[in-house]
């Protein structure tokens, strides 16, 4: 049986996700390189509901997170704006990373997500 890959919004450089046999992967930043973790933590989380929901999942339905930071110290701010996104007990399995730089100077937090459609 052959399954056909979805990508929603393609570019030359990437798909706003990529949907395949039920999952969905999609990578989001925060919509502009302003404000503190909060903030950017917030709009980053904004978009990817959008793009969850225009994939047909959820953020409800979320299976894994890999979020990358620039700095530690914004681990705790992150996670505030984090757990109040979430529906109570659906946390995904999750990874969060610090590396040196984002795409964007002022960025400070990106995610990678696999969700289940549905």
């Amino acid at each position: 049986m052959t399954t056909n890959i979805t990508r929603l919004n393609p570019a030359a450089r990437y798909a706003d996700a990529t949907v395949f046999n039920g999952l969905v992967q999609t990578v989001e930043v925060p919509a502009n390189e302003d404000g503190d973790i909060r903030t950017q933590t917030a709009s980053m989380l904004e978009l990817l509901e959008r793009v969850l929901i225009r994939a047909g999942s959820s953020k409800a339905r979320l299976l894994m997170a890999t979020l990358y930071l620039v700095d530690m110290a914004d681990y705790e701010g992150m996670n505030e704006v984090w757990e109040a996104w979430l529906p109570a007990g659906c946390a995904p399995s999750r990874a969060c990373v610090q590396v040196v730089r984002l795409a964007k100077p002022g960025w400070r937090v990106e995610i990678a997500v696999m969700a289940a459609q549905g």
